[in-house]
């Protein structure tokens, strides 16, 4: 399983997010560092089992605001759904803490 882990005291931003996901799962020097390009490398160029730990979430969410963090966490969400309902036992999972 790869486990990432982002540092909510460092998501200042939305760059800052993607910037910590890239660095830790390698998105290539193509990745457009947007919302639709972060969902289509979480849901398809990123091998399974997967779990995103982002710790101090409420911090970023701050920073963040909270449209964009909700569209974030709408993101990460639909994608655990996707995986779930396909029925795959090594799938996309997150976690705020």
């Amino acid at each position: 399983m790869v486990d990432v882990i982002l540092d909510g005291t460092g998501i200042r931003s939305e760059l800052d997010l993607h910037q910590a996901l890239e660095r830790q799962l390698d998105f290539g020097p193509y990745y457009g560092r947007n919302l639709a390009a972060l969902r289509d490398r979480l849901s398809n160029d990123i091998e399974r089992p997967i779990h995103i730990f982002w710790r101090n979430a409420e911090e970023s969410r701050s920073s963040l605001g909270d449209e964009l963090y909700a569209k974030i966490i709408r993101l990460f969400a639909r994608i655990a759904e996707e995986d779930a309902s396909y029925g795959w036992d090594e799938r996309f999972e997150f976690s705020l803490e």
